[in-house]
């Protein structure tokens, strides 16, 4: 079977009801949401529509609380430049060595002004060391900034609970929540979280819009200065497409949650327990943790994930990797590292992530196709000649997340 798309943590398909709902404001209504005359006024009522379907999906408290923004990055750095800039004596902030780009590179950043940035250590499986976490907390942290769901593994984060922990210290808690919405369930008005990101173009919305999340009395500076919209929050002229398509996939998010937990993880339940028993020496990151429902990454010892990405893809499959490759030499993703995963196996991982609309016979796919593969790039490698082990097949079966 070919085309096969099991990469729907690096984005999504495009829901065809999103693109219906979108489609007016890519033609008729072209006004601008902030003039007063009649060609703004219905995209006016469509943008505070969609901001009520965002925050329905998020439990959000206020319709308010929605801050539209450009993508999840933009969100993520709003967020932890905001709250470093509101209390100048407070210079550290906790994170983990896990996170996505968006939040390492900003703290990095922040780093060579001289902010002290605390990054969390996993254990193998990805749990985070909540011991150092409460020993990082003092009256000096400005903020915490952790994602709800790893992107790399699904794992999850007891990030209410952070929350919690953080406001006992007055710090404040922001949450890269661009892997857990639309996956699990979300109550932000039940929990301490002050910041939060999404992106509409991981749940079967469009690229190029995204959210803030922003608790009712949290004070708050803005990034992007130089307009009135979104309240004073966010300058710029609203995407108003983008953000009725990702209101209408929040919406659709919404309807189909149940079905994450009743359909998608039984299909990746099946995919992780059929290769693990067909393919000798194979690792599940994070399998004995929770995981998000759709996300599966599983290392194949002794080859190159990048070489196992091609030959899928050759057969029509599209999944990703857990390595990078950078200056022309491959390096495991710094999830891998941190998780401490033996090179043998670091390099060979491979993520398949599935959405609401993968199929059995998608699954039947690759668990026809992968095992071949493997085999072939074992035989040319010296790593599994030399280190081939005595195992069989699911000997490195892992325990379900």
């Amino acid at each position: 079977m070919k085309n096969i798309y099991l990469d729907n943590n690096a984005t999504t398909r495009l829901d065809p009801m999103v693109l219906e709902a979108m489609m007016p404001f890519l033609t008729d209504y072209y006004g601008n949401p902030s003039s007063i005359h009649d060609f703004g006024t219905p995209c006016r009522g469509a943008l505070e529509r969609a901001r009520q379907q965002v925050a329905s999906l998020l439990g959000a408290r206020h319709d308010s609380e929605i801050i539209f923004t450009s993508c999840a990055t933009e969100a993520t750095s709003t967020a932890i430049h905001s709250a470093v800039a509101l209390d100048a004596k407070r210079r550290e902030i906790i994170t983990t060595a896990v996170e996505h780009p968006a939040t390492l590179e900003v703290c990095e950043h922040l780093e060579r002004q001289g902010y002290t940035i605390h990054r969390l250590g996993v254990s193998a499986q990805g749990e985070l060391d909540m011991a150092q976490y409460r020993a990082l907390l003092s009256e000096r942290v400005a903020l915490v900034t952790v994602m709800w769901a790893n992107n790399e593994t699904g794992v999850l984060f007891p990030v209410r609970e952070m929350a919690a922990l953080a406001h006992e210290h007055g710090a404040l808690f922001h949450c890269d929540a661009v892997q857990a919405v639309g996956k699990i369930p979300i109550v932000l008005s039940s929990c301490e979280i002050d910041m939060l990101s999404c992106s509409a173009h991981k749940i079967h919305g469009p690229k190029g819009v995204g959210c803030l999340y922003l608790k009712r009395s949290t004070r708050f500076r803005p990034l992007l200065r130089g307009g009135h919209q979104e309240r004073g929050r966010r300058a710029g002229t609203e995407n108003i497409a983008g953000i009725v398509g990702m209101g209408s996939a929040c919406e659709l998010a919404d309807v189909h949650l149940p079905m994450m937990t009743a359909a998608v993880a039984p299909l990746r339940d099946r995919l992780q327990h059929e290769l693990s028993q067909i393919i000798p020496s194979v690792m599940v990151m994070g399998g004995e943790q929770p995981r998000t429902p759709n996300t599966l990454n599983i290392a194949f010892e002794f080859i190159e994930g990048e070489a196992i990405l091609l030959l899928l893809n050759h057969a029509g499959i599209a999944a990703s990797s857990g390595s990078a490759c950078t200056s022309g030499s491959l390096e495991p993703s710094h999830v891998m590292r941190a998780m401490s995963i033996p090179y043998t196996a670091a390099h060979g991982s491979i993520r398949f992530s599935l959405s609401r609309y993968t199929r059995e016979k998608e699954i039947d796919g690759v668990i026809a196709a992968l095992p071949s593969i493997v085999e072939r790039l074992r035989t040319l490698s010296p790593y599994w000649q030399q280190g081939k082990p005595q195992a069989t097949a699911g000997d490195f079966a892992p325990t379900y997340g």
